[in-house]
Formats: structure tokens, sequence, C-alpha cells
């Protein structure tokens, strides 16, 4: 299924934040960026040094008016034993998201049924909560806090300037591309 422009559904699952549990709804992230990161389990090899990754970007996507979702199929409780057995995870400021029954695991399409774990999805929600980017990486392939936050401040820079694109590895401030016949073939 292709998600570019697909509204999220609703949802209400539970979460863990920095030493409290919470619900998180759909409208806890509509009117800013979401990023809904979903890695296979807690307790793992690939996902600590995942996480751990978004944590020290954090501020970087917090400036860029974006919170992180990360979403696992454990439970709340399990993120707080976790981030109590792991400094890397004791870190961790952004939510967590729990998905024991893999709602949101099957809403996003990422879903492996015969693990009961997720791909390692990345989906980047803007404020109307609609999707403007996406990757799915298998269980082994750890991924980039880097290039998550400078895609998300592309598809923001494409959101806000309609009228221009950005070619590979924009960053904000370099040039962007205003598509035009003149540019045909030039590039």
């Amino acid at each position: 299924m292709n998600f570019i422009g697909h509204e999220i559904e609703d949802f209400k699952v539970n979460a863990y934040q920095d030493g409290k549990t919470k619900e998180v709804t759909k409208a806890d992230v509509l009117g800013k960026w979401s990023v809904f990161f979903f890695y296979p389990a807690d307790f793992s090899f690939v996902c600590p040094t995942e996480l751990e990754a978004l944590q020290d970007k954090y501020e970087d996507f917090k400036q860029a008016n974006a919170d992180i979702y990360s979403v696992s199929e454990d439970t709340e409780f399990v993120h707080k034993a976790w981030a109590e057995a792991s400094e890397k995870i004791g870190k961790i400021k952004y939510n967590m998201l729990a998905d024991p029954a893999g709602k949101l695991a099957r809403m996003f399409d990422v879903l492996d049924e015969d693990a009961g774990q997720a791909y390692r999805g990345v989906f980047l929600v803007d404020p109307d909560g609609k999707t403007q980017s996406y990757t799915i990486n298998n269980m082994g392939i750890g991924r980039s806090a880097d290039e998550i936050l400078r895609t998300l401040q592309a598809a923001q820079f494409v959101r806000e300037h309609g009228d221009r694109v950005c070619p590979a590895n924009w960053k904000p401030g370099q040039d962007s591309i205003k598509p035009s016949l003149d540019l045909v073939g030039k590039l």
C-alpha cells in the first residue's frame, strides 16, 4: 500500500515517557509533525542503538516542530523495565508507544504477523495527520537519525514552499529547485 498523502486513522495506545505512563491518541499528534518510528522489540540489539541516536537528535526534532513516537509490540511496562535496565534507553525523553495488540503496526502495515514484531518503519506525518514520507527496513537493518531529520526538514520545506523541490542530499539553507521548462534536460 502507498501511504503518501493518506491520513492516519484514529488510535489510542498506552505509552511510556520519562518515568510515567500515559495514553497517546491521534488528537495528540495533530498540529505538529510526527515521526512514527517502529522497531522490532525492547531488550534487543540494533534497537537501542537507533533509539539512542534519535534521543541524541531529539532537540533538533523538537526545534523542527516535530515529536518522536517510537513504537514496538511491547507494553508500556516493558518499556519502563527497559529504561531502568539500559543506560541508553534510560536517557530517552520522547514517547515510547506500546502496541502489544499490533493496532499501529497493522495501520502502518509494518507488522510481521509470524514474528509478532514490527519491521523498522519510519513514517513522517504532517500536522494534518497525513503521511509525507516513509521507509521500511527489514529487522536487521538499522536507520540513521540524521537522515530521518534531513528528510523531515525537506518535507517541511516542500510543504511550506509548494513551488520548490529539494534535490538529493538537500539540507536547510541550501538551494532548492523551482521546476520549469527552462530546466528540462539541464540538471
